[in-house]
């Protein structure tokens, strides 16, 4: 009797998550990062490995699948913010937010526009869809524990944590452009509304829903109506509160669930330890939802797709990763007081991922022709994937030989994180 593909899956999944678990310590001193090992599994499960799995998701189920993922990652790299919430505290993350993520949008929309002959609408989406660098995928370079105080580790993680969120202007953007090619119709309407209502309301609601959480798990702490064991749970249904509510007073929900995990970890209610116990239940999540998402990425890869794109998805790739992120890092930490290696590594690790296939899902979702949608999104997919090998090949070794070299500067130490949270607290 032949068995049933979908039995073929659980297996695999099963399987993978139980050699990834038990060789977990050795696979970290390995030149491979976990997204890498999924991708290739993915490879060789699809149509030109053992043909196991043969999907073609469509956008609706990639939207979906990718903003779950997104938003339980973002969740947890609030939760790592250890700095007091002053410029002092965030400059490294001011400025790859502030100066680097529009230079990227600009450097790939051109790009796009002349090399690749895409109209400016198209353009200026590409660029929105692969500026953000990845909350997901980039753990073996983001804040391992809430109390690390490394600047390079602080910087990366924060800015994937808030680049996710601040892209969706510019999505917005060059849907308008797509859409309708006279930008005096709508421009005010995007600065007033995209720009900043759903930015302040992102912020808004991220503040105000997880504090009534946070009140009302205080009280019912103190008369001990919550279960230890369940505990973690409250986590996700602060996710899923806060991304809800502040989408329906249309703002961005994904700067929301970011800012409510930076509550949380600002939160006097909650001592250290439910606050780790959060952010582990969490990671532990992202990592079961990343598992599904690069595996799926693996096998939807198409030859025939790469034949027609793939020329122009790695000269955009290389030129983004080789290029573009280094120099608009250079240029956007000109000034500032970190060492030469920091700005070099800060400049490498633009991982690209989940978030970028976000986007493009919602891209597609949102009406542009079918032959531009066929284009960015194989352009996306292909860039993502190259991020996986060569980020997932450099980052271990990097971080290491960082770490070992510059570990004792470039960084705050912890106690004086603490002092300064307490004191911001206070």
């Amino acid at each position: 009797m032949e068995m049933d593909p979908y039995l073929w899956e659980l297996l695999i999944i099963g399987l993978l998550l139980l050699c990834v678990t038990m060789g977990s310590r050795w696979i970290t001193r390995l030149p491979l990062s976990y997204a890498l090992i999924y991708l290739i599994v993915g490879i060789l499960l699809g149509p030109y490995g053992v043909r196991i799995v043969n999907l073609e998701p469509d956008a609706d189920f990639l939207e979906r699948l990718t903003e779950i993922v997104v938003l339980v990652s973002l969740f947890a790299c609030g939760i790592k913010m250890n700095r007091p919430l002053n410029f002092w505290a965030w400059h490294s993350t001011a400025r790859l937010i502030g100066f680097l993520m529009p230079l990227s949008i600009a450097a790939i929309a051109v790009l796009s526009h002349f090399a690749l002959h895409l109209n400016w609408g198209a353009a200026i989406l590409l660029g929105a869809i692969l500026a953000p660098t990845d909350p997901v995928l980039a753990s073996e370079v983001q804040l391992s524990h809430t109390d690390d105080p490394n600047e390079l580790r602080f910087g990366l993680t924060s800015e994937g944590g808030l680049n996710d969120a601040l892209a969706f202007p510019f999505v917005y953007f060059g849907l308008y452009w797509l859409n309708h090619d006279h930008w005096q119709d709508w421009f005010g309407e995007w600065l007033r509304v995209d720009l900043c209502w759903r930015i302040f309301a992102g912020i808004l609601g991220g503040i105000l829903v997880t504090k009534v959480i946070n009140s009302m798990g205080k009280r019912l702490r103190h008369l001990g109506s919550i279960e230890e064991e369940m505990e973690d749970l409250i986590g996700l249904a602060t996710i899923l509160l806060v991304y809800s509510i502040t989408q329906l007073i249309h703002g961005y929900g994904f700067l929301a669930v970011f800012i409510a995990g930076v509550m949380v970890r600002r939160s006097r209610s909650l001592d250290f330890e439910k606050k780790s116990s959060q952010l582990h239940f969490t990671a532990l999540l992202e990592r079961l939802l990343e598992i599904g998402t690069i595996l799926l990425v693996g096998t939807i890869l198409r030859w025939d797709a790469f034949l027609t794109f793939g020329g122009q998805a790695l000269f955009v790739a290389v030129v983004l990763i080789l290029l573009i992120r280094p120099i608009a890092t250079w240029i956007s930490t000109q000034g500032d007081n970190l060492r030469p290696a920091t700005r070099l590594l800060f400049g490498w690790f633009g991982i690209r991922g989940v978030g970028s296939l976000y986007y493009m899902a919602y891209a597609l979702n949102g009406g542009i022709p079918e032959d531009i949608g066929a284009q960015l999104s194989w352009i996306t997919v292909f860039t993502v994937s190259l991020s996986v090998i060569l980020h997932g090949i450099s980052a271990t070794p990097l971080m290491k030989w960082y770490e070992k070299r510059f570990g004792a500067e470039n960084r705050l130490e912890p106690e004086t994180l603490e002092a300064e949270l307490d004191e911001d607290l206070h």
